[in-house]
């Protein structure tokens, strides 16, 4: 969901609005590009639960999930139109120029605008967004934040990033530095940003909690597995299975190996205090 989608989006509500009628968006369980196992691990910007809360914050009024399978993927465009059109009166569909759909992406916006004639339905297209003199993608998106460019980032997805994950049980390094911090485990496929220390905000429970957080491997005590661990300002309950979100607000610096625990102390105080300057 960024800005190319929020315009597409603009144009399927602001039409729906003037003919009263439901502005509906089809998106898909996996991703197809998942399902048929073309992505790299961890590149994924929303989960579908994620992308139906954006769809929904950005106007429509319903989401249709197409659980997306082999059997899915083999099916021909005509019988995909057919399956889209069944016990529903559709009266405009809006997409990208480049949409393809159907078995091998034998469909395209000249074939949907023919069968749109036959079932009594208007197709539209709404051109990519431009940002810096270039087309607003997703995967442009996921390369700023592969490189810890937060602010290019937030100006494609016209919104802070963010991940959902559960508190889980830690080290506890943390705690006896005298910073604790919560470990939060996220999806697998989701993708994160770059390793480096990050000032974020951490809704729990319905409370948002600035927090410095460290995302990467912990060099100062030997690499280990990457793991996001936030330091909740000024909070000390036990969070333990508590399902959180962290938004990434401001990137602080890279992730750095101490010489020793006292120089990274030192470094950790002088991050808190960063990350209270900064979500002040």
């Amino acid at each position: 969901m960024h800005v190319g989608h929020r315009a597409l989006i603009a144009d399927l509500v602001r039409g729906a609005r003037r003919v009263a009628a439901t502005a509906v968006a089809a998106t898909f369980d996996p991703l197809p590009e998942v399902a048929l196992g073309r992505p790299a691990a961890g590149s994924i910007l929303s989960t579908v639960d994620e992308r139906a809360a954006l769809l929904r914050d950005a106007g429509v009024d319903a989401v249709m999930v197409f659980s997306f399978d082999e059997e899915f993927a083999a099916q021909s465009a005509v019988t995909f139109l057919e399956r889209l059109c069944l016990g529903r009166e559709i009266r405009a569909v809006v997409v990208g120029p480049d949409f393809r759909f159907g078995r091998g992406r034998e469909g395209d916006v000249a074939m949907l605008r023919a069968y749109g004639l036959r079932r009594g339905f208007t197709v539209s297209t709404v051109e990519p967004v431009q940002l810096d003199g270039e087309v607003v993608s997703s995967t442009r998106v996921r390369d700023a934040l592969r490189t810890g460019d937060l602010t290019l980032a937030e100006r494609m997805l016209a919104r802070p990033y963010s991940v959902r994950g559960t508190v889980q049980r830690g080290a506890q390094r943390g705690r006896t530095l005298g910073y604790p911090t919560i470990n939060v485990s996220t999806s697998p496929d989701k993708l994160l940003p770059a390793d480096g220390i990050y000032a974020c905000w951490v809704d729990v429970n319905g409370q948002r909690h600035r927090a410095a957080t460290s995302l990467g491997v912990r060099p100062t005590f030997g690499e280990g597995a990457r793991a996001l661990e936030c330091h909740l300002l000024d909070f000390s309950d036990d969070l333990y299975g508590a399902t959180v979100a962290v938004t990434f607000a401001r990137r602080l610096r890279d992730e750095l190996r101490f010489p020793e625990a006292r120089s990274l102390i030192e470094q950790i105080a002088r991050d808190v205090e960063e990350t209270r300057n900064a979500l002040r």
